[in-house]
């Protein structure tokens, strides 16, 4: 099992960037793969990025493209999510979430909320216009 802890949202400009982070508690952080959802009010939640459990393989949505980079280090048991050029469309609380699944591949999978087994609690990331 995995506890997952994130930090790192907060009120930023457009245009602006934040880091967010994941701390993970578990023996086997290295054995899960890891994404990052997000949830705007009156919205559903959406899958932003993911990454494989050893870091070699990065999924993102066509939204951040360009503008997130998500990655891990198995040694600090940590995710991060750097995002840049934000846009008040990116406001929303963002999740990151992890999965021992060993038979999820491709996009397809790592995209898909329900394929995700343990959830932080989530931290706000505000984007002003």
């Amino acid at each position: 099992q995995v506890q997952l802890v994130e930090s790192g949202g907060g009120l930023v400009q457009a245009g602006g960037s934040l880091r967010l982070s994941c701390a993970a508690a578990g023996r086997t952080f290295g054995n899960y793969r890891m994404g990052w959802f997000r949830q705007a009010p009156g919205k559903e939640r959406e899958f932003v990025a993911a990454i494989s459990w050893s870091g070699s393989v990065t999924y993102y949505a066509d939204s951040v493209k360009g503008r997130f980079t998500i990655a891990r280090d198995n040694a600090k048991n940590t995710m991060n999510l750097q995002m840049i050029s934000l846009k008040p469309e990116d406001t929303a609380v963002y999740y990151c979430a992890a999965s021992p699944d060993s038979l999820c591949s491709g996009y397809g999978c790592y995209s898909v909320a329900e394929r995700y087994d343990y959830w932080g609690q989530g931290t706000q990331v505000t984007v002003s216009a």
